[in-house]
């Protein structure tokens, strides 16, 4: 049976950790539905306007991976949703994958509280709103139990090949890097 994942897309993500992460795990037979918070259509941060697969639900079935892109206001906007923050608190609960890159880790899920006690990255500069009780780490991408962290658009297919490590193994991870040539 294939893991499935949803990567949540607010208005002002990042482009390239969007679609870089649902296009590296589609090729991994890692069912992907790319889920807008608002609505099905999505406006990235530089003006990239996406068609989104689904409608963000706190009621949906929790997949077995969360996938959230960074980006300003991307991260902001999903920050400020208070049915976001449930459904992380209960991924977490449940040692569910949760995956979140450059502004996302410091905005969303720090304050959410499931960074506490773990090391964490997140775009350089915004580990300040980390506080106290995170580690951050300055490395391209960090995972932590069951939270992967990364830093940003540079570091979008490592991140993606650390969620299809995790979620398929490192055999269906060495391949998809073989076969984009990224491991060349």
């Amino acid at each position: 049976m294939n893991k499935k994942a949803i990567i949540i897309l607010a208005d002002g993500f990042e482009e390239i950790e969007a679609v870089t992460t649902a296009d590296v795990l589609r090729r991994a037979d890692i069912d992907v539905i790319m889920a807008g918070l608002k609505g099905y259509t999505v406006t990235g941060a530089h003006g990239m306007v996406i068609r989104a697969d689904a409608v963000f639900h706190e009621n949906d079935p929790l997949p077995d991976a969360l996938i959230f892109p960074g980006g300003l206001p991307g991260a902001e906007n999903l920050a400020g949703s208070a049915q976001l923050k449930n459904v992380i608190i209960k991924m977490n609960s449940e040692k569910r994958l949760i995956a979140a890159i450059c502004a996302a880790p410091a905005l969303l899920l720090a304050p959410a509280g499931v960074l506490n006690g773990r090391e964490a990255t997140c775009y350089p500069g915004m580990e300040k709103s980390f506080g106290r009780d995170i580690k951050a780490v300055n490395a391209k991408v960090v995972q932590s139990d069951n939270i992967i962290t990364s830093q940003g658009p540079a570091t979008s297919f490592i991140f993606a090949l650390k969620i299809v490590e995790t979620l398929a193994g490192k055999d269906k991870a060495r391949k998809v890097s073989r076969e984009t040539l990224f491991g060349a």
